[in-house]
């Protein structure tokens, strides 16, 4: 039996002219703002069971302080302080304590292996996880705001001052508490960085500063909280000075560009390992 090639049939099969195998091309990288969004939606479902558990323990323990504050404090710009660190201890407690926790649990899992595989820049997952956790604070904040100033008897007029304080002071927080988890060796360690973060937002943030020594006076300046309680504490004043409240919510913004990037950062040399 003779075989013969196809070529030479009529009608036969023609033959595929072989080709370099070449590069396969790559799809358009994600950007930013998408990859943000859906990290960010995704953060809130995750979290949605634990959502009025967290609300309630940060709402009731910023309202408790608050009514222990009145037992000592009784108006003038020391209730004015109070206030403010009580409302701001909020978002401390979420963005800087819980959020630690959260990548330091992550990082020692193995769960920002999963992370790693998705087609979002590593700033996206860090953002759009801080923005979630900072949106719970804001309830909290509302609440513990009113009822300290209903407490004191401080004006309402300029609550609007808390749109701003809230997302700033959170951002700066909120990086902190990344770059402290993904930083930490161990998930007990960025546990305890946490905690103390927390505890030094609440006693720097909540005592009024003019019965602190000058050491301890300097190391609040050291925290990116008090800027955001400085600011919300200035208006409660007749005439608050406007200049100096955009000032204290710059330091803000400032600082949480660069623990953001710092928590990047970090968040990229955990994920390769």
């Amino acid at each position: 039996m003779s075989v013969v090639p196809a070529e030479v049939l009529p009608g036969g099969a023609r033959a595929v002219p072989q080709t370099a195998p070449g590069a396969a091309e790559l799809g358009p990288p994600a950007r930013l703002w998408p990859s943000l969004v859906a990290v960010y939606r995704a953060q809130l479902s995750r979290a949605r069971v634990a959502r009025i558990p967290l609300l309630f323990v940060a709402t009731f323990q910023s309202v408790g302080i608050t009514v222990m504050m009145r037992g000592v404090v009784d108006s003038g710009g020391e209730a004015q302080s109070v206030v403010a660190g009580s409302s701001v201890l909020v978002v401390a407690y979420v963005a800087l304590n819980l959020l630690s926790q959260y990548f330091g649990q992550l990082r020692a899992s193995g769960g920002l292996d999963h992370y790693a595989t998705l087609p979002v820049p590593p700033a996206a997952v860090v953002l759009g996880a801080a923005a979630a956790y900072a949106s719970f604070t804001v309830p909290g904040t509302l609440v513990t705001a009113v009822f300290g100033c209903v407490l004191f008897g401080l004006p309402l007029s300029n609550l609007w001052i808390l749109v701003a304080v809230i997302p700033l002071a959170g951002a700066a927080l909120a990086g902190l508490g990344a770059a402290c988890g993904l930083l930490a060796p161990r998930p007990e360690l960025a546990t305890l960085l946490g905690q103390l973060g927390m505890s030094a937002a609440l006693l720097l943030g909540v005592l009024p500063a003019d019965r602190m020594p000058g050491v301890v006076r300097l190391a609040r300046d050291l925290l990116p909280s008090t800027y955001g309680v400085e600011a919300y504490a200035r208006t409660f004043g007749a005439h608050p000075d406007w200049a100096v409240v955009l000032a204290d919510l710059g330091v803000c913004a400032g600082v949480g560009v660069i623990s953001l990037a710092v928590a990047t950062r970090a968040y990229r040399r955990a994920a390769v390992r």
